[in-house]
Order: C-alpha cells, then sequence, then structure tokens
C-alpha cells in the first residue's frame, strides 16, 4: 500500500522537530485527573507518537483531513480505532464519559474557537496543552492593564490558570509559518461557579471588550443599565483594566441593580 501524505490544511503547520514535540507532550501534568487525552489535529503524527508512548493514557485523535487520518491508520494499525475523521468544533463531546485533557498543534485560524469550545466543556477538561500563535498566546495569559488583554483573556481565565511554557521558532514546522508559535498550558482552577448570572457575566466582557477604547459607562449601554448603576466604581474604567474579580463583581452589581429597578 502506498503511504498518503497528509496536505496541509486549515492554516495547519506540520511540527517536524521530535525535541519539541516531546517536549510538548511532556508538558501535560494533570494525569492524575483523567486518563482519556484527546488530540486535535494530528497530522502527521509527529507529536502523536510521544502521546502514545505514555502508558497513563488513553489517546484518541481528531482530524478533519481524511488524508491525514489514512496517514496514521497506516502508521499505527493497532491504534486505528482510535485516529477518527471527526471536527472537534462539532464533534458530539459526550463520546467522552470521563474527564479529558486535551493537547494538539492547534491551528492558527481555529485556535479561539477550540478554546471557546473547552469552556463549553470546562467541567469534563482539567488540562489543556496547546501550540499556537504566539500573539494569541500573548494574549491568553495577559494580566489585565494592557492591551494584549481581552475577551477570551478573562473567558479562559476565569475557570483555568494558564502559563505560557516556551516559544517555538518557524524552522520547526512544514511549511514553515510567518510567525512565532508557543505552547501554553491551561489547568482547570478551583472556581465551580461563578456566582452570578454566566449569560450575563459574558455578555458584560464581550461588550465592554467589543468597544475597548471607551470607558465601561458608554460601552455597556447596549446593555441597558439601570440608572442606579451609572455611577458605579468601575464605569469610568475601560474594559482591559479590570481583573477576571472585578468583572464578576460587576456583573453581580448588575443583577442586583436590574432587580431593584423591577421590584
Amino acid at each position: 500500500m502506498q503511504k498518503v501524505k497528509p496536505k496541509k490544511h486549515l492554516g495547519q503547520h506540520f511540527l517536524k522537530d521530535l525535541n519539541i514535540a516531546r517536549k510538548i507532550a511532556d508538558s501535560l501534568q494533570s494525569g492524575d485527573k483523567y486518563n482519556k487525552l484527546l488530540e486535535i489535529g494530528p497530522g502527521t503524527g509527529v507529536l502523536t507518537q510521544f502521546l502514545f508512548e505514555k502508558d497513563e493514557f488513553d489517546v484518541w485523535c481528531f482530524d478533519v483531513d481524511k488524508e491525514s487520518v489514512e496517514y496514521l491508520h497506516e502508521k499505527y494499525p493497532e491504534k486505528k480505532g482510535q485516529v477518527l475523521l471527526a471536527d472537534f468544533l462539532r464533534k458530539d463531546l459526550s463520546f467522552f464519559e470521563e474527564p479529558f485533557g486535551i493537547i494538539g498543534n492547534f491551528p492558527y485560524n481555529i485556535s479561539s474557537q477550540i478554546f471557546f469550545r473547552v469552556l463549553d466543556f470546562r467541567d469534563k477538561i482539567p488540562e489543556v496543552v496547546g501550540m499556537i500563535q504566539k500573539e494569541v498566546a500573548d494574549r491568553l495569559v495577559s494580566p489585565p492593564g494592557n492591551k494584549q488583554y481581552g475577551i477570551l483573556s478573562v473567558l479562559l481565565q476565569a475557570f483555568y490558570d494558564l502559563e505560557y511554557l516556551f516559544t517555538v521558532e518557524p524552522g520547526v514546522f512544514v511549511p514553515p509559518p510567518k510567525v512565532r508559535s508557543a505552547v501554553i498550558r491551561l489547568t482547570r482552577n478551583e472556581r465551580q461557579s461563578l456566582e452570578c448570572n454566566e449569560k450575563l457575566f459574558f455578555q458584560v466582557v464581550k461588550q465592554g471588550f467589543q468597544n475597548r477604547r471607551k470607558t465601561l459607562r458608554n460601552a455597556l449601554k447596549p446593555l441597558n443599565l439601570p440608572p442606579s448603576m451609572k455611577e458605579h466604581e468601575f464605569y469610568s474604567k475601560r474594559a482591559e483594566q479590570l481583573s477576571v474579580d472585578d468583572f464578576l463583581k460587576l456583573t453581580k452589581d448588575l443583577e442586583q441593580h436590574r432587580r431593584e429597578n423591577t421590584v
């Protein structure tokens, strides 16, 4: 049978450096909290081979590229049932009944969507190790007070501890990207509940950053703020100046003021 060489897809650049691949695999730290591990976009299997070596994990691979899946089926025939032609963004993840970790060289143009999907299943995903564009990594791990801090920074940091692990240069990929990459690790924190309306919290964060140059007094106008909130302690600030706890407090206060104005 002739070997099938996977093609570049979804903006993905395939890793060729075995040392980097092993370093990514060894960045997993929370294996005692789960035994199923999902690799997103295995491509040619450079990272996959080191994951399959880890006896503590039952490794599954999702790829949307048929040629990549066929290639890995040929390379690892004994693992054929665990390498699936599947889209992580659409697959019914109840497929995993127990907690599972996530790892991968994430395609650049869907990395943010992957993290939003992680948020949807945060109570089943204790750990994520992902290689993404460095610029995106810098944004996600950024603390409040600078221009890199944004919507996904706040939402992820509400539920995960984020760590910037290391930078990856373009030359270790085929084809080499025009930008640098980085590996980050997300570890589920102890926050089980936001103690406020979660949907409203997401709305406040997103609306605040959609007009990030404006103060929150103006940026949050589309949320129909009750008159009693007009002089709130945070309203003279911009969204990038608020911590996760600040956004949580703002959401709780907004809930309270709405209740008072509907009585």
